[in-house]
């Protein structure tokens, strides 16, 4: 029987993604109540609304390909959202140059948004990191990031989506705004 290498899956999708130039789906306009009553949307609806790759990692944990992703060499200034739900995760001001290829952060945006677990999958326990209102996989926690924390949040770029700091009030995250005014 065929068994599926989740290493190779997120590779495939990744190139083709890349390739094709595959749009990233956006999901729902963001608001506090929006959070508070947000409901996931069936898998059918999020294979119409996602690229293969997002679906693949966000609903059945796969791993994006390093260095090949959109956001692990993104040095512009603005917060990270969940692709499926739109929850507030993560804000540039916490990424770093990992070296690892993903996007890592020191630490989430909105530790409520946040919800970790340990997975076995690769046969060692791991920190997964998943999104509280979606349960979307975003990706894994470690403890050897830089100070003050050291942590290092290391995340798919196809479980986000990026809202550059000059879009956040017109995309419903004014709230953040504050975070980037010099």
């Amino acid at each position: 029987m065929f068994k599926l290498n989740r290493y190779a899956l997120g590779v495939t999708f990744g190139l083709v993604a890349t390739v094709l130039g595959v749009p990233a789906a956006y999901a729902q306009r963001y608001s506090s109540a929006t959070m508070a009553n947000y409901t996931k949307p069936s898998d059918a609806q999020l294979k119409s609304r996602l690229t293969p790759e997002q679906f693949e990692v966000t609903q059945k944990a796969a791993t994006e390909t390093p260095f090949h992703n959109q956001y692990w060499d993104n040095h512009e200034a603005g917060i990270y959202v969940d692709v499926v739900s739109g929850e507030p995760l993560f804000s540039s001001a916490d990424k770093f140059n990992s070296g690892t290829g993903w996007p890592s952060f020191t630490k989430p945006l909105v530790p409520a948004n946040i919800k970790t677990d340990t997975d076995h999958l690769l046969g060692y326990a791991r920190t997964e990191v998943r999104s509280a209102h979606a349960n979307s996989h975003l990706g894994h926690l470690f403890d050897d990031g830089p100070k003050p924390t050291g942590n290092r949040y290391c995340m798919n770029s196809a479980s986000l989506r990026f809202v550059p700091a000059d879009s956040l009030q017109a995309d419903g995250y004014g709230e953040y705004v504050k975070l980037f005014k010099k």
